[in-house]
């Protein structure tokens, strides 16, 4: 059974929501990290709702923070737990998407999953096993795991940013790069955008190219 995600929101700026964002964050992070993205944000999408939920695990490594799933080479899990972890973490966002949209009563057509780090990983693999096609996925620094079987396990294919900075620490840049092979090897639309010095974070540049790729595809002029 899923458990229920924590979540925040922000409503529509307009006051009228026909389009939904999904943050979600990195290891270690909660929801509070990315909802403030809302904020430069909504003079682009302003008939959006923002919303951000908690990750399912608190994290050992930060106690205010939380995880989608353990990492054995930070947390020392293994890796039968980090599997395990990432599998009870799909269904439980899986859950959560089902219930917000049905809430806010916006379709997967107008919905966009904007993922950070560990919060990318999620989106990447959680997107395209969903039957409802998502209008798009941002990913920001982060990685596609288990790229080998993206090409059979994927039902639907939104179109795709990829978002990295070429001096993170944290997630290699050369990430993109395979994520980006392994998504138009299996038939999606991919863009990418390196932030130049920029480490492993968000830079305006790349939430100005995110901002676009968003407008665009949520059908905004």
């Amino acid at each position: 059974m899923a458990r229920i995600l924590e979540s925040v929101r922000r409503d529509a700026a307009s006051g009228k929501g026909t389009s939904l964002v999904i943050f979600l964050h990195g290891y270690g992070a909660n929801a509070q990290d990315l909802i403030g993205l809302a904020d430069p944000l909504a003079s682009h999408l302003p008939d959006t709702v923002f919303a951000a939920p908690d990750a399912p695990e608190n994290c050992a490594g930060s106690p205010m923070g939380f995880q989608w799933f353990p990492i054995p080479w930070i947390d020392g899990s293994s890796e039968e737990d980090s599997a395990k972890g990432m599998q009870a973490a799909v269904e439980d966002l899986n859950a959560y998407l089902d219930k917000l949209m049905a809430d806010e009563g916006i379709a997967a057509d107008k919905t966009i999953l904007f993922g950070f780090s560990q919060g990318t990983m999620m989106a990447l693999h959680v997107a395209p096993r969903r039957k409802d096609l998502l209008a798009g996925v941002v990913g920001f620094s982060g990685r596609l795991m288990d790229p080998e079987a993206l090409e059979d396990a994927a039902i639907s294919k939104p179109p795709v940013l990829l978002v990295h900075g070429d001096q993170d620490d944290v997630v290699p840049p050369a990430s993109l790069g395979e994520a980006g092979d392994a998504l138009v090897t299996a038939g999606f639309e991919v863009f990418a955008h390196v932030m130049k010095g920029t480490g492993h974070g968000i830079a305006p540049d790349g939430l100005s190219v995110a901002a676009a790729f968003m407008r665009d595809k949520l059908g905004i002029a």
